[in-house]
């Protein structure tokens, strides 16, 4: 029997946070939208409108905005949607308040840069026999707040409860497949946002759509490597949160890490690229490679890309280098 979701907590209110809040409450939910700041708070539940990340996007009337961590408590499942590096904080912090049976789901993309270890095995590590689920896929939150017709996956090891957020999610415009490969789901949208911030670069230098695309199936490759050794099916990747995901986010400037790419293409400093602003891949491309080397994984175009972060190498450099490996079968 499918348990219905009747109240869906999200705790974090930037752009993707209150476009799956709409989301969600557009599917039929009452959403309780958390955020840190109580001004914050209040200007959201005022105005209806998050004119800082979603200008022009007006709040569901269903979604009740709080900066009170613990108003989450009375949810089904809760969406956690920070920063992937705050997960281990956020997973803490969420454990003193919910109850242990409440499904967290992770809506970030990454890997934990200190530990190298993969967000749902953080969150288990501090939340142990409480369920958790990662959503993913190819998904501007532009898009979703706007109600425009967006697919994703959810992916947890409960095949029942998968089906069962899947179901309270998927609404008028968004789409929600679910699984069970929960880290293949993971790899792909962690590994897409490094190989984006390569496909940016090119773009940014002026190399072509040739090398683009050369560049987007070369790391296809590499991420399926990479997938296989950490016990993904490769199926999934071949799906929304890999295959799929890797498209939207390598070709078009929308995304933050092609854009960062795009910048340091243009000859911008890593610092200046960024903006100030957070670009996932950088931030996981150290623990990717590490990952990959741990198991002996070839994954040049990640390591071009977190050579170029470290200052090690210049965009000339890692272009040579890729362009002067050795010759081998393209499988």
């Amino acid at each position: 029997m499918t348990v219905q979701v009747q109240t869906i907590g999200i705790a974090g209110a930037g752009a993707w946070g209150t476009a799956l809040a709409n989301a969600a409450a557009s599917a039929g939910n009452d959403v309780v939208l958390w955020m840190r700041s109580p001004e914050h708070a209040a200007a959201l539940a005022a105005t209806r409108s998050n004119e800082r990340f979603l200008p022009g996007v007006k709040l569901h009337d269903r979604i009740r905005p709080t900066a009170d961590l613990s108003d989450l408590a009375s949810s089904r499942a809760v969406l956690l949607v920070t920063p992937a590096q705050t997960t281990r904080e956020m997973s803490a912090a969420l454990a003193a308040v919910l109850p242990v049976e409440t499904s967290l789901v992770l809506c970030a993309k990454g890997i934990e840069r200190e530990s190298r270890a993969f967000l749902c095995d953080v969150v288990e590590t501090v939340r142990p026999g409480s369920p958790v689920a990662v959503l993913s896929g190819p998904s501007f939150a532009d898009d979703v707040a706007r109600g425009l017709p967006t697919a994703v996956t959810l992916a947890c090891r409960k095949a029942d409860l998968a089906e069962d957020l899947a179901t309270a999610l998927s609404g008028p415009a968004l789409r929600v497949y679910h699984h069970r490969d929960i880290r293949g789901v993971e790899i792909g949208g962690a590994a897409k946002n490094v190989l984006a911030i390569a496909c940016g670069a090119v773009a940014g230098k002026g190399l072509g759509e040739s090398a683009k695309a050369a560049l987007i199936a070369r790391g296809f490759a590499e991420l399926l490597r990479f997938a296989r050794a950490y016990g993904a099916k490769a199926e999934t990747l071949m799906g929304l949160s890999g295959l799929g995901d890797l498209v939207l986010t390598c070709s078009s400037a929308h995304s933050r890490n092609f854009a960062f790419g795009q910048r340091l293409g243009q000859g911008l400093s890593v610092a200046d690229a960024a903006g100030g602003k957070l670009v996932e891949g950088a931030a996981t491309a150290s623990a990717l490679v590490a990952l990959a080397r741990a198991k002996n994984i070839d994954m040049p175009i990640a390591e071009a890309v977190e050579q170029i972060l470290s200052g090690a190498w210049t965009l000339d450099q890692a272009v040579d280098a890729l362009m002067n490996r050795p010759i081998k079968s393209e499988h």
